[in-house]
């Protein structure tokens, strides 16, 4: 008697989390690449890190107050009892491998590219995943208002390579010490005032400033009149934050003075921005950064600056199907090579591989398809050229190519195929 077989149900997906298939993986391959690409021209150099790291990084880098670490970090005990948490931003594990690895004791700044997966336990939405994808740049060493308006510049560059035109560059600057000492005063003055929760009065008294970032209307409105950080700048930070504008004035980048932005990362002083595109409704923003003075030495490294930024890879997509700015990401193989009968395989596969050594891309067809099957699999991988290889062309050494455009076909020497494939 046979054992029934049990169906087994599929797995799915974690929820919140963002696929990318062929086809689309083409298109979200090409996104990333225009976003980083500039950063690669001005001497970034990648980072590679890991996806985890120990909870108090983010709890001491970004800042126990913060949504993103009170509400959204994914954190959890290892097999040795250690906390971790899986990594919600970048500049944090940036930082801490810089040190580490004591980079910040060579050339300066040290100028560095990453991108990857990050994560944050948010309700999903269009737009807003618990995983997504960023690229970003961090440059450590130097305070320098022109650096500061070179990495705004790259980022601003990574969406021109997109085509994107509906968006727009709001920037700030959240102060030094000094500056946001002086605001501080007033601004708890001002908060004395108002009838908050219990909660919210508790998130205020360790960084009044996360009230600005809060998002519930009661708040929004409650926070109107409050004195904004920009009004209280020291002469020092004034000075600092008309350069980064004149430079990007120099530099034709638009921009807008939001003198209410504070973002969502308690380690931002000075030189503040995000990138925000009119398309994408409540999750508007696409990329932004900062300065962050002072976040080395919160993590036990030299008191030296650092400014960056994050790119979100997800958005930056939206924003271009939105304005329709992606090209036919059709997949294409220089040749398609089509074996008659196994006995062939072996030399379509060494013909494949003599292709790929002269720079060109080659499929071999697989499987024990006839002859019409293999074309019709050589039209859809959308291939340029089509070869089939029998005995008369492993004895030649030659063989017939079928351009696919128009049906004409060339005789050539397998070991000349640059002449014909680099037509």
């Amino acid at each position: 008697m046979s054992e029934k077989l049990v169906k087994l149900e599929k797995i799915a997906a974690p929820k919140g989390v963002r696929e990318y298939l062929p086809p689309e993986s083409r298109s979200f391959e090409w996104v990333r690449e225009q976003l980083i690409s500039p950063a690669k021209s001005a001497g970034y150099q990648l980072m590679e890190l890991p996806v985890f790291e120990d909870t108090t990084l983010f709890n001491r880098g970004v800042g126990e107050t913060t949504d993103v670490v009170s509400k959204e970090m994914y954190t959890f005990e290892d097999r040795g009892g250690r906390s971790i948490t899986l990594r919600p931003e970048g500049t944090a594990g940036v930082m801490r491998a810089v040190i580490e690895g004591n980079l910040d004791r060579g050339q300066l700044p040290v100028k560095v590219w990453y991108a990857g997966q990050f994560f944050r336990a948010e309700r999903p939405q269009a737009g807003r995943y618990r995983q997504f994808y960023q690229v970003g740049i961090e440059a450590i060493g130097v305070d320098d208002p022109a650096l500061d308006a070179e990495v705004i510049a790259i980022a601003n560059q990574g969406f021109k390579n997109l085509g994107l035109k509906r968006y727009r560059l709001e920037i700030t600057s959240l102060g030094d010490a000094a500056s946001r000492a002086a605001h501080r005063v007033d601004l708890m003055k001002f908060i004395g005032g108002l009838n908050l929760d219990d909660a919210t009065k508790a998130r205020s008294e360790i960084n009044p400033l996360r009230l600005f970032d809060d998002k519930r209307p009661e708040i929004i409105d409650a926070m109107q009149g409050a004195p904004l950080l920009m009004d209280y700048l020291s002469d020092y930070s004034l000075d600092h934050f008309s350069k980064v504008t004149g430079y990007l004035d120099d530099l034709n980048i638009s921009y807008v003075v939001n003198k209410r932005m504070v973002r969502g990362l308690d380690y931002y002083t000075g030189t503040t921005f995000e990138f925000v595109h009119s398309d994408l409704g409540a999750q508007s923003g696409i990329g932004g950064g900062g300065r962050y003075d002072g976040l080395m030495e919160v993590l036990g490294g030299q008191p030296l600056s650092g400014i960056g930024f994050g790119l979100g890879i997800d958005r930056a997509l939206l924003a271009a199907i939105a304005e329709n700015t992606l090209p036919i990401q059709e997949f294409s193989s220089d040749l398609f090579i089509i074996p008659l009968g196994d006995e062939m395989k072996s030399f379509a596969l060494t013909f494949a591989a003599s292709a790929r050594k002269q720079g060109f891309s080659a499929e071999v067809a697989f499987g024990e398809r006839s002859l019409k099957g293999a074309m019709k699999g050589a039209d859809k991988s959308g291939a340029r050229f089509v070869a089939v290889i029998g005995e008369t062309e492993r004895e030649s050494g030659s063989v017939e190519l079928k351009r696919m455009s128009d049906g004409t076909s060339i005789s050539v020497k397998m070991s000349e195929l640059n002449k014909v494939l680099e037509l």
